[in-house]
């Protein structure tokens, strides 16, 4: 599977954030999204999900793909997690394809039992990231795709949560948007330029 993005260029508010970029995301690759706030990492992102639309330019898919879209595993800048639930039903929520146990079997390779019982808002940042993460993964999907997933990690936690994404790409394409690339050289490493 590829998918391609061709030339796009977006603009808010009269200022352009990206500008004729070009990228063809593969399987079984690893891309790794990096440059300054503002450069344009998340609107990439959104405009490979389809949540947006790019003023010039195109992304679709290549090659002989029986679907017009994608089923993503997303990890969005923002944590979209239910507060007052557990991050076993966080997890579980956004598909009928996953089950308690296997969310239950994959959460616990990243908190202890305690942390995957109590409600979200009850854990740190890093925690919840962690949950984020988990929660993309087990979704069954042709692109994990990544904004800031490791931010509130202490270095350990990184690594363990880096090895779990590593280990659950399978043959699809990995795309992970962040300004800290230490740890990620295992990607093909893409630096935004901010404009102006």
């Amino acid at each position: 599977m590829i998918i391609e993005v061709k030339e796009v260029s977006k603009s808010y508010d009269g200022k352009k954030v990206l500008d004729n970029f070009s990228l063809h995301i593969e399987s079984e690759h690893s891309y790794i999204i990096t440059g300054d706030s503002g450069a344009g990492k998340t609107t990439l992102l959104r405009l490979i999900l389809g949540l947006e639309k790019p003023d010039e330019g195109k992304v679709g898919l290549l090659g002989d793909y029986k679907y017009p879209y994608i089923v993503s595993g997303t990890v969005f800048q923002e944590d979209r997690l239910v507060e007052s639930l557990d991050a076993v039903t966080n997890c579980t929520m956004v598909s009928k394809k996953i089950f308690r146990e296997t969310v239950t079997e994959e959460l616990l390779k990243l908190l202890s039992e305690e942390d995957i019982r109590k409600p979200v808002r009850d854990l740190d940042e890093g925690k919840r990231r962690l949950v984020c993460i988990a929660r993309a993964c087990c979704i069954p999907n042709d692109v994990l795709i990544m904004d800031e997933p490791f931010k509130g990690m202490d270095e350990k936690t990184r690594q363990k949560a880096i090895s779990f994404v590593r280990d659950k790409q399978g043959s699809g394409p990995l795309v992970i948007a962040t300004g800290y690339t230490e740890g990620l050289e295992f990607g093909r490493i893409i630096e935004l330029k901010t404009e102006g």
